[in-house]
Parts: C-alpha cells; sequence; structure tokens
C-alpha cells in the first residue's frame, strides 16, 4: 500500500540512486505525484486503480490519504496539497465545493449499502437489525458525522430500531477492526468492506440498506498542484477499467 508518510525522504533517497546509477530520463520517471483523499472504503479499490494509472502513465506517482470523508473535507478546505477527492457522501463533498475548493462540477461514480459484520461463527446469532437492539449485544458503528455513520442512522429508523453502540469510530474501517478483533459481536459497515475482509468476518444483508444507499463523488481539486495527473486519475476511475475495479470490489456503479 502506498502511503504520504515519508515520501520527501523516499523521493530523495532515490533521486540520489538515479543520479549515480540511472541515465537521467530515467530518473525522472514518477516525478509527478499525484495525491488522492479518498473515503476509506475506497482503500482497496482506488490503490488498485492507482497501480493502473501508474501502469499507464510511468511519470505519475499515486499516493492516498484514506480517512472518514467528514474528516477530509475539511484538510482540503484548509489547504492540504490534495489533488483528488472522492467522497462517501454529496454533503461531504459539498463542503468542498461550498469552498470553492472542488474544481468543476463532483461526479457520481459509485454507490455502496451497508451490511451487519459479524465474527465468521455469528456468536451474538445476529440476523438482523433487530438484533442489534439487544442490550446484551457489543456493536460497533461510525460515528453520526461520518457517512457510514449518517447511513446507519437512516437504515436504522428506517427500520424504526434504536440501538445503543458501544463504540463509535472516525471511519469504516475502525468497525470492520473492532469486528476482526472479535472486540464486538456486530458492526455496521458497507458491503464492499466485508468483501475486503476476505472471510474475517461475515455479512449479513438487510432489507433497510436500500433505503440508506451511499452516493460516492469525486472531483479534481481547485489549487491542485498537479492538475494534469488529478484529470488522469478521475479519468480512469470513471472509465471501463475503473468502473470493473469498483464493481468487482461491490460497488454500484452508475
Amino acid at each position: 500500500m502506498k502511503k504520504m508518510v515519508g515520501l520527501a525522504l523516499l523521493g530523495a533517497l532515490a533521486a540520489g540512486c538515479a543520479s549515480e546509477e540511472e541515465p537521467a530520463d530515467k530518473a525522472g520517471e514518477q516525478s509527478r505525484q499525484v495525491v488522492v483523499f479518498a473515503a476509506a472504503s475506497l482503500q482497496e479499490s482506488f490503490e488498485a486503480i492507482g497501480t493502473e494509472v501508474e501502469a499507464d502513465h510511468p511519470e505519475l506517482l499515486v499516493t492516498f490519504s484514506f480517512g472518514g470523508s467528514s474528516a477530509l473535507a475539511p484538510q482540503i478546505v484548509s489547504g492540504a496539497p490534495a489533488d483528488v477527492f472522492a467522497a462517501a457522501s454529496p454533503a461531504t463533498m459539498q463542503q468542498v465545493v461550498d469552498k470553492d475548493a472542488a474544481a468543476g462540477e463532483p461526479v457520481l461514480f459509485a454507490r455502496n449499502r451497508l451490511q451487519i459484520a459479524v465474527p465468521p461463527d455469528n456468536p451474538a446469532d445476529v440476523d438482523s437489525l433487530d438484533d442489534l437492539a439487544d442490550p446484551d449485544l457489543k456493536l460497533a458503528r461510525c460515528a453520526a458525522e461520518v457517512p457510514c455513520g449518517d447511513a446507519a442512522e437512516r437504515a436504522l429508523a428506517a427500520a424504526s430500531v434504536e440501538v445503543e453502540a458501544d463504540t463509535l469510530e472516525e471511519d469504516v474501517k475502525g468497525v470492520l477492526s473492532k469486528v476482526e478483533l472479535g472486540e464486538v459481536d456486530a458492526g455496521l459497515v458497507y458491503r464492499t468492506d466485508v468483501q475486503a475482509a476476505n472471510g474475517k468476518v461475515k455479512g449479513i444483508d438487510f432489507p433497510e440498506s436500500g433505503k440508506a444507499v451511499n452516493d460516492y463523488l469525486i472531483a479534481p481539486i481547485a489549487d491542485a498542484p498537479e492538475p494534469d495527473g488529478a484529470a488522469i486519475f478521475v479519468e480512469f476511475v470513471r472509465s471501463e477499467r475503473g468502473r470493473k475495479i469498483l464493481s468487482d470490489a461491490g460497488f454500484d456503479v452508475p
């Protein structure tokens, strides 16, 4: 997985090695860094897309900052050096649009819905949202201001179920981790996260998820340090190859 931490140091070391051991044209490869701020639920699919973009454009290095969309949006508005923002809800994208920080109109590129994630053996015998109201059950969910938390609230309201979560996480990966580690009996996560867990959790569908579908929007950033690279990344996400990666990860693609 690509990380932003330590990139400056790694870049300096790579440049030094290139000057001694590689021809000049090789040393210039991957010198243009494209920084993508994206919802945590996009991690696996966007890393796969980033690999494909780099293969098509060897001059680009795609790096990511994944997290709750509600935390990423204020960072972008405050001037964080981002080229692209992919949000898990229109509301969080709107925070960036309202501050004129998005270049052009954000585009819908995927949809996601919730599942109940439980340990593989489902020791609490969870079968529906109603079961989450059991006071003896340990439940994890996203905080309300995070898109996955907002979706959970909408789904629970549609089912007329009131629950008290034992832990509120900053993003959906935090919820998933609690379930994987057996620290809770159940968590409300996206179905894409259940799929990405590769059998470490079991996903349970529930009908009310259809009333809490999250729309994912993407846009280049107005003051992007690498606008051309941002355009290339956004275009790939919307291409047939990008759509297939997202679809294979469990997203609905428009």
